[in-house]
């Protein structure tokens, strides 16, 4: 049992898969450090639309923007949002911000999303840039934001490094003791949320989000939003169109998630699409001429889960202190299904674990996902934000015979990676603050055509959310990328690339239905 993977490019893997595998460097990915110079006057100014927004929020929509120039030709600023939406006197919070101004004849400001929920979009957009259509660079300032709770904007704090390597890293048997100790390490979580964030930790649902990007168009001066949405980012772009259907201009999704599903059907949708990836990726290395995995696909699927479960009797020593647990040995599998690119670099863990008996590559892997840095600090706070955004945004039932119902399901549908994914009903045991109601319109009436995008083996938001959001927005086209791994733009060819650069760039709306 682990926490439920992130539906997010793993880790800026739309940039650093080739990283990954050629190098296993993660710093090579990382955004240069701030440099904090004003930039020249034009660029500093806010034009803004002169919207006076909701009453009670006339200043925060009315703000000026300081851009200081950070590094590399990026700009970076602070915006001022409510803590509250629905309360103007419940003081404010702040929202990081970092753009690249456009090349050449500007249309507007694109808004990006990497996903999580809990992934820095200040941080990602750096590696996105470079993968981006050209011409959408020439005509967008691209614009990175940390959502509220995430990363350098008001962020979520909860465990200190070293309780959160142990919650980390630490594996749960499935008997009544085992789900008390679970029960338990969930609700230390909860009650070091609680106590070392304040009033924030109630306020960061995706709706609270989604208007703060509503403010944000008006503050950068935009009309209409434009919008790029990665993974979960498509959940906060599918709730902005339920709110502003009005102020939807171009909005791509790209790893859909179906907003009219219920957390458990989500989990155990996403354990079948991380098993369906893990075992393309058998069926491949199968099929090349080093690969440590034996007989055919069912026995190398069954060899992988011998070796988590025998991690979790007898965890893979490394060359530090640390050892490979079950849910870390699991977590650095999962990572690499997010981009097939990664699969190399399995294909190395999964030898050293097998021949060698030590799980060095496997740690490497699951701190890479998990934000970990050598020296034992964590460079974001992902997996608290993460936590708090999807229990303020709905749970799991946490009936102790319906989660057992779920973990024979889950095993029955997912044999491998199935288990990982039960119990996710006492994640928020213990929450300080009630499910957000939601306060939007599913179907998004009067919106804009809406690009939606799946990828047919995607592992983290599986190919039948994709379509099952494009069939609740009314204006969704979908395009679908027949490929592997998490999400498709920048990273798949150029049928998809070239149907989102014209839609972003000249409005042209791609087919519904096309195929890549």
């Amino acid at each position: 049992m682990t926490t439920p993977l992130s539906r997010r490019p793993a880790r800026r893997a739309l940039a650093c898969a080739a990283t990954l595998v050629l190098a296993l460097v993660v710093g090579a990915c990382s955004v240069p450090p701030k440099q904090q110079t004003p930039v020249d006057d034009v660029a500093t100014a806010a034009a803004g639309t002169g919207e006076t927004g909701p009453e009670g929020f006339e200043d925060f929509y009315g703000q000026g923007l300081a851009w200081e120039d950070c590094g590399g030709g990026w700009e970076c600023t602070t915006a001022r949002a409510p803590l509250s939406w629905a309360d103007p006197g419940a003081g404010e919070i702040e929202l990081a911000l970092k753009r690249l101004p456009a090349t050449g004849e500007r249309i507007g400001s694109l808004l990006t999303n990497p996903g999580g929920p809990g992934a820095s979009g200040v941080d990602f957009i750096a590696t996105l840039a470079p993968t981006v259509g050209e011409r959408v660079t020439e005509a967008y300032d691209l614009v990175g934001f940390d959502p509220r709770g995430v990363g350098l904007s008001s962020s979520v704090v909860c465990l200190d490094d070293a309780a959160k390597d142990e919650s980390l890293s630490r594996d749960y048997d499935t008997d009544e003791a085992g789900l008390e100790a679970l029960a338990e390490d969930r609700r230390a979580w909860a009650d070091a949320c609680a106590e070392n964030t304040g009033d924030l930790l109630g306020q960061v649902d995706t709706q609270s989000a989604a208007r703060d990007m509503d403010m944000l168009r008006a503050v950068l001066g935009d009309e209409k939003l434009a919008y790029l949405g990665y993974s979960y980012g498509t959940q906060l772009g599918a709730t902005y169109a339920g709110l502003f259907p009005e102020k939807v201009g171009r909005l791509v999704l790209d790893g859909a998630i179906d907003t009219t599903l219920d957390p458990d059907t989500i989990s155990e949708q996403q354990a079948v699409g991380f098993e369906d990836a893990l075992r393309a990726y058998v069926e491949d290395c199968q099929a090349g001429g080093e690969c440590p995995l034996r007989g055919d696909a069912d026995q190398g699927m069954r060899q992988i889960r011998s070796l988590l479960d025998a991690a979790k009797a007898n965890p893979l020593p490394t060359d530090s202190e640390r050892r490979v647990t079950q849910t870390l040995g699991f977590y650095g599998i999962a990572v690499t299904l997010y981009n097939d690119q990664s699969w190399p670099v399995l294909t190395q863990a999964l030898t050293e674990a097998f021949e060698e008996g030590t799980g060095n590559l496997l740690l490497y892997l699951a701190d890479f996902y998990n934000d970990r840095n050598a020296d034992g600090t964590y460079s974001s706070n992902s997996s608290e934000a993460f936590r708090a955004v999807n229990c303020l945004d709905g749970r799991q039932d946490d009936d102790p015979e319906a989660m057992q119902a779920q973990l024979e399901r889950l095993e029955e549908a997912a044999p491998t990676m199935g288990s990982f994914f039960a119990f996710g009903g006492l994640t928020c045991d213990g929450w300080a603050y009630p499910v957000a109601e939601p306060e939007f319109d599913l179907h998004a009436e009067g919106a804009a055509p809406v690009v939606v995008i799946g990828t047919t083996n995607d592992p983290a938001t599986p190919y039948v959310w994709a379509e099952g959001l494009a069939d609740t927005l009314d204006s969704a086209v979908l395009l679908t990328w027949e490929g592997e791994g998490h999400t498709a733009y920048g990273r798949s060819n150029a049928c998809v690339g070239d149907a989102v650069d014209a839609y972003l760039v000249d409005g042209t709306v791609p087919e519904d239905g096309l195929r890549c």
